[in-house]
């Protein structure tokens, strides 16, 4: 039956509405732009919802390196008692913590008070291009088929499927094919803080502690501070006796640690991160989908292993799944400057730096596999603009963990802090072009666009 297109037009169009592409809208329509959201699930938000904290959000030294979007929603979430705060492990990384239920609604009123028209349960499906621009996409929903027009479009996908189909090219995993494992993040709830910390304190051995290049203290030091700081944001490790035995003995699955962080402190409450499932590509939808069986199995045997081996989780309770695999890693964009690891590595700064990261190095493996290396000095680095413009497109940006960048360089840039940093500038620069006409993504003015994300809380400069 022959089937009628749609037609729609906009100034923007964000395809995507995980961190970076929630960061992206807000920014473009905050900016002027008529502004459409396109997700194909039934909820925006992304991994903001599985309750991970948002890392790379402050460098070692607990500066502040993003701003802006990211920080308005949490004080929204704060306004609602469901904002923990960043929190230290000593050992690499600070984790902004909050309570995921509350964020889903504060992100839906967000998307709603700045006017982002948003289409959820809609599939991006084809592309028209000509001459390095995108002229209009197809999407299709129970509506039908719509051709949606736009003067920019930002992929936000994490798997760059926008502007893969537009033509761009791109890299995947490391040179010999592999791919980070995808895990499925959980919560569990009544968990006795004061008990767990007590075993942390008295058995750091058990623990991933004191990796931070500007920590000067021993691992039972930085366990005692951990417990005085009175949150379980913590490493139980797989070198330790307590994991490497469970898993010896069948009782865990394999895997690097078990990564604890709170949620919500009137439910007692924290996020684990733990599950994984290595050599699978997330673009092959079949083998994403089969995995899901697999991941959820290993969330009751962590479960039952918390609840019988360690001292806090005896009384706590299954509380909540995340409702998507977590992907790590698929596809990154060719763009125009390429986000190297020596850039990371070594904090470099940039005078077309659009965003800033400082997340350690992290590439998980199979098993009990995983490499993480610091960042130099514990400072932060700066994204160029041209990371988020992919080479032989005019009219297309990308943000997230699609960006320019090499394998080990996007093992600091995927987290969520510099995903919603990338959002925020790419949505910007965006609507800055629709208004001013430009041709191209290249011709916009990076120190025009660096200015506009400084007045709109944005951090560009001024960190270590």
């Amino acid at each position: 039956m022959p089937q009628s297109l749609g037609k729609k037009k906009f100034d923007v169009v964000v395809v995507g509405a995980g961190s970076a592409g929630v960061s992206a809208a807000l920014a473009a329509s905050r900016n002027g732009a008529r502004t459409l959201l396109v997700e194909s699930g039934p909820m925006v938000g992304g991994e903001l919802l599985s309750g991970l904290p948002i890392d790379g959000a402050l460098n070692a030294h607990g500066e502040w390196i993003v701003g802006g979007v990211v920080r308005e929603l949490l004080e929204a979430s704060s306004q609602l008692d469901g904002y923990v705060g960043p929190v230290f492990d000593w050992r690499l990384n600070w984790g902004v913590c909050f309570d995921p239920e509350i964020l889903k609604l504060v992100l839906i009123e967000a998307l709603a008070r700045q006017k982002v028209t948003t289409l959820l349960y809609t599939l991006a499906e084809d592309v028209v291009v000509s001459n390095g621009k995108i002229e209009g996409l197809i999407v299709v929903n129970k509506n039908g088929r719509t051709l949606i027009e736009a003067d920019v479009f930002i992929d936000c996908s994490g798997d760059a499927d926008l502007a893969i189909n537009a033509g761009a090219k791109f890299m995947k995993g490391g040179t010999a094919g592999e791919l980070q494992p995808v895990s499925l993040i959980f919560r569990m709830g009544n968990v006795d803080y004061g008990k767990y910390l007590e075993f942390m304190r008295d058995n750091p051995d058990q623990f991933i502690l004191a990796e931070n290049p500007v920590i000067d203290r021993s691992p039972s030091e930085c366990a005692a501070e951990v417990h005085k700081a009175g949150l379980p944001f913590s490493v139980l490790g797989a070198h330790g006796r307590l994991m490497s035995t469970a898993i010896d003995e069948g009782r865990m699955f394999e895997t690097t640690a078990i990564y604890m962080w709170p949620t919500s402190l009137p439910r007692k409450e924290v996020g684990l991160n733990a599950t994984r499932l290595a050599n699978l590509d997330a673009t092959n939808v079949d083998a994403l989908s089969a995995a899901l069986s697999t991941l959820s199995k290993q969330v009751g045997q962590c479960q039952s292993f918390l609840h019988d081996c360690v001292p806090g989780f005896e009384d706590a309770h299954l509380s909540g799944v995340a409702p998507r695999v977590g992907i790590r890693e698929t596809r990154r964009v060719v763009g125009e400057y390429e986000l190297s690891t020596d850039d990371v590595l070594e904090g470099r700064k940039s005078a077309e730096g659009v965003a800033k990261g400082a997340h350690h190095v992290d590439l998980h493996g199979s098993g009990r596999d995983q490499e993480r290396i610091p960042v130099k000095e514990g400072r932060s680095y700066d994204i160029p603009f041209g990371c988020l413009i992919p080479k032989g497109l005019d009219n297309v940006l990308v943000a997230g963990r699609c960006l320019s960048s090499s394998r080990e360089a996007n093992g600091s840039a995927r987290v969520m802090g510099p995903c919603m940093a990338t959002g925020q500038a790419a949505g910007t620069a965006a609507a800055l072009s629709t208004q001013n006409s430009w041709a191209s993504m290249r011709d916009i003015p990076v120190e025009q666009l660096r200015e506009t994300l400084k007045a709109q809380g944005g951090v560009v400069d001024g960190t270590k």
